[in-house]
């Protein structure tokens, strides 16, 4: 039995089984005497033995898309959560879909980082592109990428995505050490390179961030209808709702409720504070910036919440009768008078 490491094969004199790229992995005993070393250049995470008695056991990576209405702080609430988990010792990788390039400049301090696109853009061809090229390491080791866009008015954003995250795949950006791999994506999931993360599989948790505005609201059940489009031909889950607060009347109340008829959890009621715009004026998360302030510790809650969570359903959506229905219960949207409707004003 023996490793031949140039070429990453495992022989033993009975089988003999190809093992190539890289990924940390621990190879677990068969019926076969002993345990097969590790190679120096171990299989990626979808590699499995072909032939022989030996199985891979490797560590769980949960893949994370953060999805809401536009503007309303994904970014933010992704970079501050992100900084949590990394103060709770976990390695994780932020992947920006967002031809803005906003998705990581509080971990790294920086206005934008260079995306895959500017790259892509200025090279000519993804094929000349390095990974240290648009990876780079921001606060607490997280890693952040973002994938950019073509330049206004041109072109598809959600060819970004899709470019992006093939090329990190393909380069081994998702190394074996990461625990997470968040998804930031702009707005609604109603474009297909934008809903890339989830239609192909990648994320298998969805987290939306909402408030008790309507228009927020109606973007959550709309990204719910795309989880369930997805979820009968692979693995994706609503993991949760999360409620960045706008500070309006009976607003945790309003997205328990919302979050029960869509059959999931409000994992987390983040107040509002302005500790989180004087944080960003700097260029710094929360838990950076201020780390004993209390709006750093609902944070670090949050990420304790996503750490532990255990509830990924397949949402129910409302019609939208039910949503509206909803809204005028918590004096959201009043009732319209259909009396009116279509009478001209001196009639």
């Amino acid at each position: 039995m023996g490793i031949d490491a140039p070429t990453g094969t495992v022989r033993t004199g009975f089988f003999y089984s190809k093992v190539v790229k890289v990924s940390r992995f621990d190879i677990i005993k068969g019926d076969a005497a002993g345990i097969v070393e590790a190679a120096q250049r171990p299989p990626t995470r979808n590699e499995r033995f072909t032939k022989g008695r030996f199985i891979m056991a490797e560590k769980k990576l949960r893949q994370i898309a953060i999805y809401g209405k536009g503007g309303i702080g994904k970014s933010t609430t992704t970079q501050n959560t992100v900084a949590g988990l990394a103060s709770l010792g976990k390695k994780v990788l932020i992947i920006g879909c967002d031809p803005k390039a906003d998705s990581t400049r509080l971990i790294l301090h920086a206005k934008a980082q260079t995306t895959v696109m500017d790259k892509v853009r200025e090279l000519g061809t993804v094929e000349d592109l390095e990974l240290e090229d648009v990876c780079k390491r921001g606060y607490g080791d997280v890693m952040c990428v973002e994938s950019g866009g073509p330049e206004p008015g041109v072109g598809c954003a959600g060819r970004g995505v899709i470019t992006a995250i093939n090329f990190l795949e393909e380069e081994g950006a998702y190394t074996p050490d990461l625990d997470y791999v968040f998804y930031d994506v702009l707005g609604d999931v109603v474009c297909g390179g934008f809903a890339m993360p989830i239609r192909e599989n990648k994320a298998q948790e969805i987290y939306i961030v909402v408030s008790g505005e309507m228009m927020a609201m109606y973007a959550a059940n709309n990204i719910c209808k795309g989880i369930v489009k997805y979820a009968a031909s692979g693995s994706v889950r609503l993991a949760g709702l999360i409620c960045n607060s706008r500070n309006t009347d009976r607003e945790a109340d309003l997205i328990e409720a919302l979050a029960a008829k869509l059959g999931t959890q409000m994992i987390h009621f983040v107040p509002r504070d302005n500790q989180v715009q004087r944080a960003e004026l700097r260029r710094m998360t929360v838990i950076e910036y201020s780390p004993d302030h209390k709006q750093a510790e609902e944070y670090r809650t949050l990420a304790r919440k996503i750490a532990d969570n255990t509830m990924f359903v397949v949402p129910t959506p409302l019609e939208m009768e039910d949503l509206e229905d909803l809204l005028m219960e918590f004096g959201i949207m009043e009732a319209e008078d259909e009396s009116i409707v279509g009478v001209a004003e001196n009639a």
